[in-house]
Parts: structure tokens; sequence; C-alpha cells
């Protein structure tokens, strides 16, 4: 049997008004990959956050390669052997790509930083990863997908002995993914252990080697990962069973509600066109790059466009900016939540309450606490958002919490045309049904719903109409009935030739 080279046993923390992890063991071995499991709010990322010394446990036990360890920070983590790649990017953006990668440890040789040799060694580990990105990018610059390498070329740059992979895979492109499990492979036969959290449950039987479940900050089970089927794990995982991932409701579709007539918006928004329509979903797939996300903001006001036009309920309309497509009753839950869809330092109330000021305050411009108690409690019940209040700080609150909250603040208006991109990236089973039942109620009540996803089973599982983009223009729409992975697949990839 491998060594243990972590065993945590009995650990508890808390904080205000929550108790995020209640006598948690676990236990990871050398050459091996656990599978930590459970749903959002579960306590995964929070006992991970011990294990590197950004959290500091209330009790228990903790041990690394059999010493005891009883508290870390994340230098004295780092030294010990172990590195976390975050869910949510924890770089800074104005930095490059090398300077990012070697953040607190930089190399000098006296008093002057090395920066050639950082680039090279930096260049290394992109290499390693078949990452197509240049040390000396800026950071701000870089897609999510490239973003996510560089955490993933961070970490191994540390030549940590404890890998903490929290969601490695939810902003990757396919062949990213494939060499990111290379990685892991190698790892594992170099006798490293690696802690992998994934809400992707499909792609853990090609690498997990045993599992640990967790539930509402308890220890539930571990094991073989062989040893457990997947309606075993969802059923440890969220406490019942779910029969129905992809769940559906049958609409009859009404008039046209929302126009796009020739929209242009640099390379990767190419004369679009589209209709959506009452009582219908349209999920929007393609690859990594396609231009789905591109097209969600054009559409929002976010990124300028070259030209195009836009018809709500058959009068034209004019977006310049965001506040003309909220006020016309277009919104967006975009791809990046964290940076783009909420103040992570304001309370859900606030969060729920900043882009509906409007409402709160009425004619007279007086802000009404009733009105603002009564949307936060709203969408909370609605969302079946878990906290203890609606005054905690958003970054307090899982993945899966924080985008039901994004999503929460644009439900309390009365909007004709919900965007949603990448709308479960990150999140757990239950949450993500909790999602799809939530798109259900909105083309019940007849509002059009539109999503770009690159997860195809949520697509083809979803959407009653796909649209197909690749490089940038929509190559091919298909009904739900005639839709298939394989006829998806060649519309993703039908390249134009360049002149």
């Amino acid at each position: 049997m491998s060594d243990v080279i972590v065993r945590m046993e009995h650990i508890c923390k808390s904080f205000p008004g929550v108790k995020a992890l209640d006598d948690v063991s676990l236990e990871l071995r050398s050459g091996e990959v656990l599978a930590l499991l459970g749903e959002n709010g579960a306590g995964k990322s929070t006992l991970m956050k011990i294990l590197s010394g950004v959290y500091t446990k209330d009790s228990g036990t903790m041990e690394i390669f059999g010493k005891q360890v009883e508290s870390l920070n994340p230098n004295s983590a780092r030294d010990a052997g172990v590195a976390i790649i975050h869910q949510e990017m924890n770089m800074c953006n104005d930095l490059t790509v090398a300077e990012n990668m070697f953040l607190g440890r930089e190399l000098y040789k006296g008093v002057v930083l090395q920066n050639a040799q950082m680039n090279e060694i930096a260049r290394k580990y992109l290499d390693e990863l078949d990452a197509d990105i240049e040390p000396t990018e800026v950071v701000r610059n870089l897609p999510v997908s490239k973003q996510q390498m560089v955490e993933i070329a961070t970490a191994l740059s540390t030549n940590a002995k404890i890998l903490v992979m929290d969601e490695p895979t939810s902003a990757l492109t396919s062949r990213e993914i494939e060499n990111l499990f290379r990685i892991i492979r190698k790892f594992r036969e170099e006798g490293k252990g690696i802690i992998y959290i994934s809400h992707r449950l499909e792609e853990l039987p090609r690498i997990a080697d045993r599992v640990t479940i967790m539930r509402d900050g308890k220890y539930i089970t571990s094991g073989k990962f062989s040893d457990f089927s997947m309606d075993e794990i969802i059923r440890n995982m969220v406490g019942r069973e779910i029969k129905d991932k992809f769940p559906r409701v049958t609409c009859k579709r009404g008039r046209k509600v929302f126009e796009v007539r020739h929209l242009n918006a640099g390379r990767q928004v190419r004369d679009i066109n589209f209709s959506l329509y009452e009582g219908e979903i349209v999920g929007f797939a393609g690859l990594m790059g396609a231009g789905r996300t591109e097209t969600t903001r054009a559409i929002f006001g976010v990124d300028p466009r070259e030209s195009g036009e836009f018809f709500l309920d058959g009068k034209q309309i004019r977006i310049r900016k965001p506040e003309d497509a909220i006020k016309a009753g277009i919104v967006l839950a975009p791809e990046d939540r964290r940076k783009d869809g909420l103040c992570v330092k304001l309370s859900i109330r606030e969060n729920i309450a900043l882009p509906n000021l409007d409402i709160i305050g009425g004619k007279s411009g007086i802000l009404s606490s009733s009105k603002e108690e009564e949307m936060c409690a709203r969408a909370i019940q609605d969302l079946s958002i878990k906290t203890p209040n609606e005054n905690v700080n958003a970054d307090t609150l899982s993945g899966g919490n924080q985008q039901k909250v994004v999503v929460g603040k644009w439900l309390v208006r009365d909007s004709r045309v919900v965007m949603f991109d990448e709308p479960t990236r990150g999140i757990d089973v239950g949450a993500k049904v909790e999602i799809y039942n939530l798109m259900n109620k909105l083309k019940q009540q007849g509002i059009a719903v539109m999503f770009a996803s690159s997860e195809m089973p949520e697509v083809m599982g979803i959407a009653d109409r796909i649209l197909v983009m690749c490089d940038g223009q929509i190559t091919g729409e298909l009904s739900r009935e005639e839709a298939t992975q394989d006829l998806i697949l060649k519309y993703a990839t039908s390249f134009q030739a360049k002149q």
C-alpha cells in the first residue's frame, strides 16, 4: 500500500453564522489521484484551503509526510510541498504570465530581478502543458481558458509533491484537458499525490483512484473509485437520487421576442443572425474561441459592435452599453461570474440590489429597504441559495451559490431576454439541475432564453434549438430532435479557408 502523505482527521471550521466543516477526515496517498466530491457548499474548498494555509482549522489534527502540522500559511504550505490550483482565478491581471507564476518567489541576482530567467522557466512549464501562451503576455489580455492554464503551470513550477486541483478543467478545451490528464498521469507515476475536485463526473473514471465524498460540511464516505457506480456517487453527494440530469418541459413556441440582424463585433462575431421565441431555449454550441461569449457580450453592450440591428417585440432598439440592454429587458449572466457578474466584497443583498436601484427607488428615487429585503428574500428562496443570511459577502459563497446570485439579480426585473454564458461552469450536479429548472421556468413564463455552453451533453439535453458557431460565424442550426454530437461537431469545425 502507498504511503499516506496527507492525513486530516476530525477537522472543524466555522465562519460567522455557519459551520463549514464538521468533523471531516481525509487521507491522500503517494502516487494516487483522490477525487474529492460534494455539492457546492459541501466544504471541499474550505478543507483544501486549510491544507494550503489559506484558512486555519478550529480543531482536528493534520499530518503532512508523517509530520504533525498545527497550522499553515501559504508560504509554509508551499515549503511543505503543497500547491493548489484554485477554481476561481487567483492572479494579478496587470502583471505578465511569468510575473504571476513567480509572484512571492521572484528570482534575483543581488537586487536585480532576473526577468529573462523567469520567462525561460515559465516557458518550460507552459510548453509542458502544450499551452500556446507567451510568458510576457499580460494576464488581463488572456481568455479564461488560458488563464486557467497559467494557474496550472504556476502550481507545476513549485515542484509540489501534493497537488490540489479545484475544478481545473472547467474552462479548458478538450485538447487542453487531454494535456492536463497526461501531466496528472505523469505525476502519479512519480509518486506525487493529487486531490482532484470536479463536478464533471464523467471525466473522473479516466484518472481517479479513490474517492472521498462530503455533504453539508460533513464526511460521508470514502473508497476505491471503481467500487462506486455513478448513481451511488451522486446519491452520496446530494443525499437523494437525481433521476433526470437534464429536466425539460415542453412548451408551444410562441411569438418572436428578440431578433439579431447582421451583428459584427471584431473577428469573433461576424454577420450573426438569429431570432428567439417565447416558449423555447436556444443553445449556442461550438469549440472554445468560436465566438459564443463574444456574441453575448456584443448583444449586451459590453463590447463595441461595428454593425448590427436588434429588434425586441418587433421594435428596433439601440444598445450602446449594458445600461441600455438592462432597461430594454435584455440581461446577461456572464461566463466569469467573479470578474463580471459579482462584487465579491459586497453582500448578497447588495449584489442583488445594485443593478435594480431604479426598481427599489421607484419614481421618487428614495430607496425602499422593504422592497430591497423582499427582492433579496425572493431570490434566495426561488433559487435555493445556501447562505446563513443575505448580509454575508458574496466571496464567502460556493461557486454554485455565487452563480445563483448572478442570475437572481436579473430575475427580479421584468426581463424579456435572459442570456446565460457557461451557466453551470464549476457547479455541482444538483445545482446544475436547479439552473436547468430555472431556465425551464423562464421558458414557461414566455421569456426568451439563450445560453452558450461548451458542454455538448448540456446543450443537447436542455436546448430546444441549437445554433452552432465556428470561427465567429453561425455555421449550423439544429432542432433538438435532429441534433447529434457528430453533427454538432461537424458544424463546430466548419472553418472557412482564409484568403
